[in-house]
């Protein structure tokens, strides 16, 4: 597998919790290197620009006022196969479905307070990391 880069996002119901520690240990356990970091307080319109993809599902604005409601912790991860390592690593987006081990089984309260979010591809992890980061702050 080639070397990739992936974006994670440790989400309000975790950070309220102090439980960003854990998750980025399971992160770094599974041989992903954080290569830049930033914890930050999401806008209305950052939210809604990071998830427009969403924007006509009716999930969509309890989405942004999720992510909205607390710190953030963005981190870009680096490693063999980055993208399918960190979606393994967290495990199903429904905590009840997630695999024991996992960041969602060990920490998500439900299905919307799901404490992580990962690219979901390739492309879209460059995607997500130009939004989140300039390349001055991918320091490796």
């Amino acid at each position: 597998m080639a070397i990739e880069r992936t974006l994670s996002i440790i989400k309000p119901d975790a950070t309220a919790r102090n439980i960003t520690g854990k998750i980025i240990d399971k992160l770094e356990s599974a041989g992903l290197r954080v290569i830049a970091q930033k914890r930050a307080r999401w806008s209305k319109a950052d939210a809604e620009a990071f998830y427009a993809v969403h924007k006509d599902r009716p999930f969509f604005g309890d989405l942004v006022a999720f992510m909205t409601s607390g710190p953030i912790v963005l981190q870009v991860l680096e490693g063999e196969g980055a993208v399918a390592k960190n979606r393994e690593v967290m495990g199903a987006t429904n905590p009840a479905d997630a695999a024991d081990g996992t960041i969602r089984k060990e920490f998500a309260e439900n299905i919307e307070r799901n404490s992580v979010h990962g690219s979901d591809s390739a492309e879209n992890a460059r995607g997500e990391i130009a939004q989140c980061f300039s390349e001055e702050e991918i320091v490796g």
